[in-house]
């Protein structure tokens, strides 16, 4: 039996998205105005993404915009979502992750995944069809290194090390450091299908499952009954308020102004390059309800009614509580923000959102 929740909490991420013909020095200025005002609008964690060779998406170490971040915030969570762990020496990743940790007094949460961007894949030499794998045998090299001193050693499918000929007690070289929040950072797991491999594994481990934006309100719930199921089977109690949902959310003053901006702003064109990538290998499964749907319906009228909520305050609980009818209440709903191709309209949808929308949201599901 799953634990209830009292609070469904609020969040944000970002790919990011910007344009390509917009700075990058000026689109990462703006991330990080973005956080600031996260925090002062009262978010509890922000989430970015790791991409390394695209021009819509330019955020190539997370780990140092949240750095600089850090000094910018107060108490607002930070998080890298996920850590591309297939492209990393897990050893590096340890180390990294505890430093950050640490500069942030444990505002640090964890998402482990692997990469999925083709081009990111061929630049590092991975094998697509071993994501999976190797960012499972990362975690558990991340989390031993976390749990001892040294001597270290590792001999598995795709890292070998050790670190013991070299190990100094006295003069202690050969120590990777721990994480400040033990015995780690809270650590959570992307889902993105049906059945999903990674919300079983976060079941198992109780991980937080954390629901991606790309996918319909059937699929959400998938992923809540499949990670509950295996949190069941490994004997642990699932908890509803460790559940968070990506949405993509646009609210106006009216639903006509919304609509209208969502299908054309930022938020929309996002959409329709992720469509157009998906045309060009996996097709658009990913974004449907029925599988036996074809990919031409799934086009930005299909989107906007599923994936895509946008309206006025009024509009948008409607959507929500039709969603969370379907998947049941998560304990937090992670905003998507894209680029600020129209700054004023962006932050008016943030106010809406935190001031208007979660205390109404609240008070509908949770009395």
């Amino acid at each position: 039996m799953a634990q209830s929740i009292d609070k469904i909490d609020y969040g944000m991420f970002i790919m990011p998205f910007h344009a390509p013909d917009k700075p990058l020095a000026q689109g990462y200025d703006e991330d990080l105005e973005l956080i600031v005002l996260a925090e002062q609008l009262g978010f509890s964690e922000f989430w970015i993404g790791e991409h390394h060779t695209m021009k819509y998406e330019t955020i190539v170490m997370p780990e140092v915009f949240i750095a600089r971040a850090l000094g910018e915030t107060e108490k607002i969570r930070m998080g890298l979502a996920p850590v591309c762990l297939n492209q990393h020496h897990p050893a590096m990743v340890a180390g990294r992750m505890a430093m950050l940790d640490h500069m942030s007094k444990g505002r640090l949460n964890l998402c482990f995944g692997n990469g999925s961007v083709t081009a990111d894949q061929e630049l590092y030499g991975v094998e697509p069809k071993a994501g999976g794998k190797m960012a499972l045998e990362a975690i558990d090299v991340i989390l031993d290194l976390w749990s001892h001193d040294p001597p270290y050693e590792h001999n598995g499918e795709f890292w070998q090390f050790q670190l013991k000929d070299n190990v100094d007690e006295e003069c202690l070289i050969g120590f990777i450091h721990r994480p400040y929040q033990q015995p780690h950072p809270p650590i959570s797991m992307p889902g993105m299908s049906r059945n999903s491999f990674s919300m079983k594994i976060a079941g198992q481990r109780g991980y937080q499952p954390f629901a991606h934006c790309l996918v319909t309100g059937n699929v959400v719930a998938d992923q809540w009954n499949t990670y509950a199921a295996a949190a069941e089977e490994a004997g642990r109690t699932p908890n509803r308020s460790d559940f968070k949902v990506a949405r993509s959310i646009f609210l106006a003053d009216t639903t006509e102004e919304a609509v209208e901006r969502a299908r054309t702003n930022s938020l929309g064109q996002n959409y329709e390059y992720i469509g157009g990538l998906f045309d060009k290998g996996l097709g658009r499964q990913i974004y449907k309800r029925d599988l036996d749907m074809p990919d031409s319906e799934c086009n930005l009228d299909f989107l906007m009614s599923e994936q895509i909520i946008a309206g006025d305050v009024d509009e948008v609980l409607r959507r929500l509580l039709l969603l969370v009818e379907e998947t049941g209440t998560f304990g937090t709903l992670v905003l998507m923000s894209y680029d600020w191709d129209d700054k004023a309209s962006w932050i008016r949808s943030m106010e809406l959102f935190a001031n208007e929308l979660m205390p109404t949201l609240n008070k509908a599901v949770l009395g």
